[in-house]
């Protein structure tokens, strides 16, 4: 189909997932083009646009309920826990699944179930752990440094995730950094310095997985409470017989903030009479 390039007045909604905040668009019937990223760029910007950690659109995919298409607010994309997890809650405001979806991201196929504003995802397997010096390295489907500290709530997150993240020798396209403090057999605390917003965020799906599965592993936990400046979420898993994890799931709430319109250069995927 010949895609049709105008300008349209878009529904967006804004929703959050333990404090991580994402613009949702329903794709489904038109695209932000072949080069979205100064759209997304703006849209997220918190001072002359709606503001976001990152955006997601909606769109169809044969095969599954939907595919989840997402961007950092830098215009970068990776999976996103949190994100997906509000993806799940949109595609239920929208009407296109009920209590459970299969839908694909960036790293491949995802399950998820969907209760109220609770939504349990499936992450992707892991395939191990790497130790890096006195810190740990997971790949949660975004790359992730995890650090222990004593004191993480006075733990300079910004200045030392910054160095970190930015540390090509180590880290040649970049990670996120997470830092951790256990606060129970089965509770820890984390902060995370996120790629792609390069700020600390109030909490990271991804991260706070990769954190979980390197505290579960070492003290025979396989189910995990975790804490973050936005709120509570939990990780639980298993281990396969390589060193790796299977049956990931991350659970947390998924909330709507609000909605509106934006005026916003689109093609249509579809034709145009349709959308009018």
């Amino acid at each position: 189909m010949q895609q049709i390039c105008f300008q349209m007045d878009i529904r967006f909604y804004k929703y959050q997932g333990t404090g991580n905040d994402f613009i949702m668009l329903d794709g489904r019937e038109f695209s932000l083009g072949e080069d979205p990223v100064p759209q997304v760029k703006k849209l997220c910007h918190r001072k002359f646009g709606i503001g976001a950690d990152g955006l997601i659109v909606l769109q169809e995919k044969e095969g599954y309920d939907f595919e989840m298409c997402y961007y950092n607010a830098d215009g970068s994309q990776s999976m996103c826990g949190n994100g997906a997890r509000c993806a799940v809650a949109f595609a239920a405001f929208l009407g296109i699944i009920t209590e459970e979806t299969h839908f694909l991201a960036i790293d491949g196929p995802h399950r998820a179930r969907i209760s109220g504003d609770w939504v349990a995802l499936e992450m992707g397997k892991v395939q191990g752990i790497q130790s890096r010096e006195e810190a740990f390295f997971v790949d949660t489907g975004s790359p992730h440094h995890v650090v222990f500290v004593d004191d993480v709530a006075n733990h300079d997150v910004i200045g030392l995730g910054r160095k970190i993240r930015n540390d090509r020798e180590r880290y040649p396209h970049g990670t996120n950094v997470n830092f951790v403090q256990p606060i129970g057999k089965d509770h820890i605390q984390v902060r995370t310095y996120e790629r792609g917003v390069e700020d600390e965020t109030l909490s990271c799906g991804t991260g706070v997985t990769a954190c979980a599965l390197v505290y579960g592993s070492r003290h025979k936990q396989q189910s995990i409470k975790i804490s973050t400046p936005g709120g509570n979420l939990e990780v639980s898993f298993a281990e396969d017989n390589n060193g790796g994890f299977e049956s990931i799931i991350l659970s947390g709430p998924a909330k709507q903030v609000f909605s509106g319109t934006i005026s916003l250069a689109v093609e249509a995927v579809r034709e145009r009479e349709n959308l009018e």
